[in-house]
């Protein structure tokens, strides 16, 4: 089924609910994955023996190609038809998961999760195109709704289901999971979902590709291994900082290579739209204060708490039960008051939900003091996704949507691998500063061989254990010596991550502020397509 260029949407398909079904559960699966591997994290840390700035790339590797690849997947959608480049794009992520789970090093689950991200890429800008096509006007509002709350709730349930298969399957089927999910999605995609082919004319700017997955690379590599480095030389004589600013140089080469193409892979026009242009700042905020929430509270549990993956899963359930609710109510008071205000209101309460699980958290914090926050927490999160989705979209035409989709959603992961990187450089910074402050202070009563040990497992810049092994310091020393070295080491890790992760916690709430403070630009009330900007109305037309 071919769509003709112009074609008006939503008059090919009598009941296009069920296609949103379908769409939402490749999206869901998709966007599951960027959190639900951080619960299991002290798992793969323990199978693999890998070390904290090798978990980061495990969490990073997928983000940074996915949000790499998403524009030019859109574009690609409308050359050879959004359902082909949805059905490949869950091929190869399943097929990549299948590889996650068979991985025996961390270097091929780096290199599997950065498949999954190729297919991630190539899957989701073709969900939202194909939503504005087959949805009415009239109804094309509550679909966006639940296409955004899809988000949401995927990224907030990830670390309740994956507590639950890690602690009842291992951390291998957080990845195998996928293969019968993405087995229903296929199949609903060749029966329901239409092969519509807009028929758009495209270049691919491929030179626009590389300059932009080059600068991000190098600035993500900047930023996770520097501590590793000490900030200084990691090749011969290039330093992490020249690399920085090699990154930082090559996303401004980018950003004027697009504005002098002529079919540019983010469109600038795009951005004339205030409402697009405030949502995809704001999104990639909220993207940078999500990862780094959950990449760190899940460490927090499970390495400094001494948690199973499904009791960390379970204290964590309230957040994705509470943004479950809220959601659907966010995107109804939307449609009637606006969504701006609902905005507004989520960031501000995600963002304190944020910092009060920052303050609240301690060595030996009682789980029940922190579900408070837990539920302020996920409150805001349902919040979030569907508004900002709406408000992004408000002006844009849909024969413009499928690109804009593309953009909006690279900012948001743009913002989440920059938040891995840099909320995961500021763990290892902190934690080499205060585990160094805890051995001094938790070692005294130790005989001074044992303890010159002990202060040696915490004294360089390199990565530390996650989970406090006492290793090597017990060499030799008699039982009760050994006991209170175990102790210590304990107590070192537990105290020391506590202080460490407080500074990480609350710059994603102060994140989060700005965000909310952002959004108090959004154009209110919707913008007939007559009123929209030329420029925006014809930018990929």
């Amino acid at each position: 089924m071919v769509l003709p260029a112009g074609a008006p949407a939503g008059v090919l398909i009598r009941n296009p609910w069920p296609v949103l079904a379908i769409l939402c559960l490749g999206f869901f699966m998709i966007l599951l994955d960027t959190t639900i591997v951080n619960i299991a994290v002290p798992s793969i840390i323990t199978s693999l023996g890998a070390s904290l700035d090798q978990i980061l790339w495990v969490l990073n590797a997928y983000i940074l190609v996915y949000a790499a690849l998403l524009i030019p997947a859109g574009r690609l959608g409308e050359l050879y038809g959004q359902r082909t480049l949805f059905l490949i794009g869950i091929v190869i992520f399943v097929l990549a998961s299948a590889g996650c789970g068979f991985a025996q090093s961390t270097q091929q689950l780096l290199a599997a999760r950065a498949a999954q991200g190729l297919g991630g890429a190539l899957l989701t800008p073709q969900t939202l195109a194909l939503l504005t096509e087959v949805f009415p006007p009239r109804s094309r509002g509550v679909a966006l709704g639940v296409w955004g709350a899809t988000a949401g709730v995927a990224a907030a349930a990830g670390p309740l289901l994956g507590g639950l298969i890690v602690s009842d399957l291992g951390w291998r089927w957080i990845f195998y999971v996928n293969l019968p999910i993405g087995a229903l999605a296929i199949a609903g995609a060749l029966a329901l979902v239409p092969d519509l082919k807009p028929a758009r004319d495209h270049d691919i700017d491929l030179v626009g590709v590389l300059l932009a997955a080059a600068g991000m690379t190098l600035l993500v590599y900047g930023l996770i291994e520097g501590h590793r480095f000490n900030w200084g030389a990691f090749w011969g004589p290039l330093t992490i900082v020249e690399m920085l600013v090699a990154g930082g140089l090559l996303v401004v080469a980018f950003i004027l290579w697009e504005r002098l193409h002529p079919q540019p892979l983010i469109p600038t026009l795009l951005f004339l739209d205030r409402n697009f242009a405030v949502a995809s700042v704001v999104g990639a905020l909220v993207g940078f204060a999500l990862l780094a929430f959950f990449f760190v509270f899940a460490l927090y549990l499970q390495s400094a708490r001494g948690m199973s993956a499904l009791q960390a899963g379970l204290l964590i359930s309230p957040l994705p039960l509470a943004s479950m609710f809220t959601a659907p109510v966010a995107g109804h008071l939307s449609d009637r008051i606006g969504g701006k205000p609902i905005l507004i209101l989520g960031l501000l309460l995600f963002g304190v939900g944020f910092a009060g699980e920052g303050l609240l958290a301690g060595p030996d914090s009682p789980a029940l003091t922190m579900v408070p926050a837990m539920v302020v927490t996920g409150a805001g999160l349902g919040m979030t996704f569907a508004p900002l989705t709406a408000l992004a979209l408000e002006g844009i035409r849909p024969a413009t949507a499928g690109v804009a989709a593309g953009v909006l959603n690279t900012t948001r992961q743009v913002g989440s691998v920059l938040g891995g990187a840099v909320i995961g450089a500021m763990l290892q910074i902190q934690l080499a500063s205060r585990l160094h402050e805890e051995a001094l202070a938790r070692t005294s009563a130790l005989p001074p061989e044992v303890r010159d040990r002990v202060l040696q497992l915490y004294s360089g810049t390199g990565a530390v254990s996650m989970g406090g092994s006492a290793g090597s310091a017990t060499a030799g020393a008699a039982p009760e010596v050994a006991s209170q070295v175990t102790a210590a080491v304990q107590a070192i890790f537990s105290h020391g991550f506590v202080e460490a992760m407080r500074a990480p916690m609350l710059t994603g709430a102060g994140v989060l502020f700005a965000a909310a403070v952002i959004s108090l630009a959004f154009r209110r009330g919707r913008v007939p397509a007559g009123d929209q900007p030329e420029a925006v109305r014809t930018a990929t037309s």
